[in-house]
């Protein structure tokens, strides 16, 4: 039975989710179909990614994962389907698959224009069901990626932003808030022990300071922010049983300063 990840901004009030199910179910109801998430901030391509990118790789080999973040629907921007060394990926060229197809190796990319595989009325809003999910379905059945359009060489970037890391000092930036309200940022536990392994420091964020990194939740006093390295392999922003996030006041793009403590 082969599995399909969904992963989409599209929330659970609307009845979007499972009218892509059902078209998918349609096409090949012998398949698994795995919800992801679908609370991706709306239209967040860079959320989406990268929540792609840390989910991709616990699915078995050859699943197919359906993703639709997609704020230039109906717009000249591509569709594809692509091959990596173990999984498909189908949705918009905006930069929602990069993260993970880079990781995996692309072998195959196509612009998804072989209208035979789409339903037959396509809406210029809801590509999801009306190409997307149709294509999935057909992919689980053995169709391969070369018969739904043309072939391409190339598809649209989207990086991870890198940490500044200078002697005394390591300069990051939010990525992403989950749901507890832990705050991951894009600084590595390497990162951080390469600048202050054994070493006190200070990090600030939003103009409050704090200065503890612990290995574990149970070990950090409550009401005071701390350094986790969270499953994610970054460091992560935390209180303990609250919410880090409504502490600091903290968005997407703010920047998490770690300095050594005896420097202004």
């Amino acid at each position: 039975m082969r599995v399909i990840g969904l992963l989409t901004d599209f929330g659970y009030k609307d009845n979007y989710v499972g009218v892509m199910k059902a078209v998918i179910l349609n096409i090949n109801p012998k398949v698994n179909i795995v919800d992801i998430t679908h609370s991706v901030t709306s239209h967040s391509v860079s959320e989406g990614a990268f929540l792609l990118w840390k989910s991709y790789r616990f699915f078995p080999k050859d699943s197919i994962f359906l993703v639709v973040v997609d704020p230039g629907v109906g717009s000249q921007r591509r569709a594809i389907a692509v091959k990596t060394k173990n999984y498909y990926f189908v949705g918009p060229d905006n930069g929602v698959l990069y993260l993970a197809v880079k990781e995996d190796s692309l072998k195959k990319i196509v612009s998804l224009d072989n209208k035979n595989y789409f339903l037959k009325y396509v809406s210029s809003t809801f590509h999801g069901r009306d190409v997307f999910s149709s294509i999935v379905g057909y992919i689980s059945k053995g169709v391969d990626i070369e018969i739904l359009g043309k072939k391409n060489s190339d598809m649209e970037s989207l990086e991870i932003s890198k940490p500044l890391i200078s002697k005394d000092r390591i300069k990051g930036e939010i990525i992403y808030i989950d749901n507890f309200g832990n705050i991951v940022t894009n600084i590595t536990k390497d990162d951080f022990l390469s600048v202050f392994k054994n070493k006190k420091f200070i990090a600030s964020l939003n103009g409050r300071n704090f200065s503890e990194i612990y290995d574990c939740y149970n070990y950090a006093p409550k009401r005071k922010p701390f350094f986790i390295e969270g499953s994610f392999s970054y460091l992560e922003v935390s209180l303990k049983e609250s919410s880090a996030s409504k502490y600091f006041k903290a968005r997407i793009g703010n920047q998490v300063e770690i300095k050594l403590s005896n420097v202004g």
